[in-house]
């Protein structure tokens, strides 16, 4: 790994960004330093690019709101929550089964939209979703072992298993995933958000470009870079967020670049 533009691998012809949001862009409210402009340039030289966050309590156009208010603008097309590849997932795989929801109300409405028919009773579930939720509690792996057997398909939305807010973390998806897994003792089918395969085709397919003229950014190894890692795409940490030097001196994900913040990846790229 390094920090300057060294890195043979991430010497290639880079057409396109996939850049994460929480801890890359910005934390908690605030925009990092620096993020905004490195957006403008990334898109003044003609490189496409694509946001992808594993938070799954968003909607693409709740991220556009947001972004622009940081000086960003963005498209409802360039950016790829957690919820939205759940709900292609869904519509892919159960369009029409009875699912039932652990997560955000903005989440459930999400899904409702796209036809997804959530239920109330865990036990009429054919699909059981875990996101995140801040009102999780007992009640809610209660209702997992009511709902949760051998037949029912149970996905996660993301493996986030913490948040980085402006004062600190908080826990995420996957702290959630992880208990209900626990308490009825089997793992989800399927996890989904970064680094999964169906996260990473929607996010090239967002881009247009192959996978060797990709970069991904981001602030989490075992998330952001490893789905970059496992699909041929280069790799540029960030030290804003989870995931800092001695993390990445020690991970099986070797990234191309590790970098003070996003505000310099111009400066590699060039």
């Amino acid at each position: 790994m390094t920090d300057t533009a060294e890195s043979t691998r991430a010497a290639c012809d880079v057409r396109g960004v996939i850049v994460d949001l929480d801890g890359t862009v910005y934390r908690g409210e605030g925009v990092l330093p620096g993020a905004a402009d490195a957006i403008a340039e990334l898109r003044a030289r003609g490189i496409r690019v694509c946001f992808c966050s594993n938070n799954p309590t968003k909607t693409p156009a709740e991220y556009v709101d947001r972004l622009a208010g940081m000086g960003i603008e963005a498209e409802e097309s360039e950016i790829l929550p957690a919820s939205t590849v759940t709900r292609d997932f869904l519509r892919d795989h159960n369009p029409d089964d009875p699912t039932y929801l652990v997560g955000s109300a903005s989440l459930a409405d999400y899904l409702r939209e796209a036809g997804q028919r959530l239920v109330d009773d865990p036990r009429e579930a054919a699909v059981f979703v875990t996101s995140w939720d801040e009102t999780f509690d007992y009640a809610a792996m209660t209702e997992a072992l009511a709902g949760i057997d051998a037949e029912t398909t149970f996905v996660g939305t993301d493996p986030d298993r913490t948040i980085p807010t402006a004062d600190g973390f908080v826990p995420g998806s996957g702290a959630i995933t992880g208990a209900v897994a626990r308490t009825v003792g089997r793992e989800p089918d399927r996890v989904l958000g970064k680094p999964s395969p169906e996260a990473a085709a929607d996010a090239l397919d967002r881009l247009g470009v192959p996978a060797e003229n990709c970069l991904v950014v981001g602030d989490r190894l075992d998330t952001d870079l490893a789905m970059g890692a496992r699909n041929g795409m280069a790799t540029a940490l960030v030290l804003t967020g989870v995931s800092d030097r001695s993390d990445a001196a020690e991970s099986e994900v070797d990234p191309d670049f590790v970098l003070d913040s996003l505000a310099d990846l111009p400066s590699v790229l060039a």
